[in-house]
């Protein structure tokens, strides 16, 4: 059946966000592939790393940027998908994960002013070698802040938007549970710095698989989705 207003079925917007959600695989690359090998504590170790391997540096970036752009892809589907259930919650919930993705883009910004500042030599002429390599690493930690304080809105939207699931009718409520436990883990995630910063919770990464069981129905099962007769109130 077709959404009355968009003339897209459920299950293409399901199909959609699936396929978008896979295509952010792209993150994780970046984050272990390229950050975390090439990024250490030590910034003169840090700066040799980035400026030896700068296609890799530079792939890393466009990583970030695809998977960013596609969380804009995928709010748009999930709204979509999820609509017929709460419009106005599914709005609000779409707009927290744009509200992420606008963060995180914006913190992406610190990474391409590093390898502006690597890449052009008259930076080192004009800061020094020490002052340029905190220069760097100043970059660094403005891009992990800014995303992280984007990992606010994210883990609301994941826990409204387990919320829509569990309401829906034509998603499994298993489903929305695992979205509402991986929304939780990523707040807990996201304050522990300033609420609890001396506790090892490296555990709780465990609850975002919910997002993978999500990504999985939907591929496998978000085809036969049947938009219902009536809103769900």
């Amino acid at each position: 059946m077709k959404n009355s207003t968009t003339k897209i079925s459920l299950s293409a917007f399901a199909l959609i966000a699936g396929i978008g959600i896979v295509l952010m695989m792209t993150s994780p690359f970046a984050e272990f592939g390229v950050y975390h090998k090439l990024v250490s504590e030590n910034a003169a170790e840090t700066v040799k790393n980035i400026t030896a391997h700068q296609t890799l540096f530079t792939t890393g970036i466009l990583c970030y940027l695809f998977n960013f752009t596609c969380d804009i892809i995928v709010a748009w589907a999930l709204y979509g998908l999820l609509r017929p259930v709460n419009e106005s919650l599914s709005l609000l919930t779409a707009w927290l994960q744009l509200v992420y993705a606008a963060i995180s883009l914006v913190a992406l910004i610190n990474l391409v002013t590093v390898s502006r500042l690597l890449n052009t030599g008259d930076y080192i002429k004009l800061y020094g070698q020490d002052q340029l390599h905190n220069q760097v690493m100043l970059s660094l930690h403005a891009f992990r802040d800014g995303w992280s304080f984007g990992f606010f809105f994210f883990a609301t939207h994941l826990m409204l938007l387990g919320y829509l699931v569990f309401r829906s009718g034509y998603i499994p409520k298993l489903v929305g549970i695992c979205l509402i436990i991986a929304g939780s883990g990523y707040l807990v995630n996201t304050i522990q710095p300033f609420l609890f910063p001396n506790v090892n919770i490296g555990y709780i990464t465990i609850t975002y698989f919910g997002e993978l069981i999500f990504m999985f129905w939907l591929l496998i099962r978000g085809w036969r989705i049947k938009e219902p007769n009536q809103p769900i109130i």
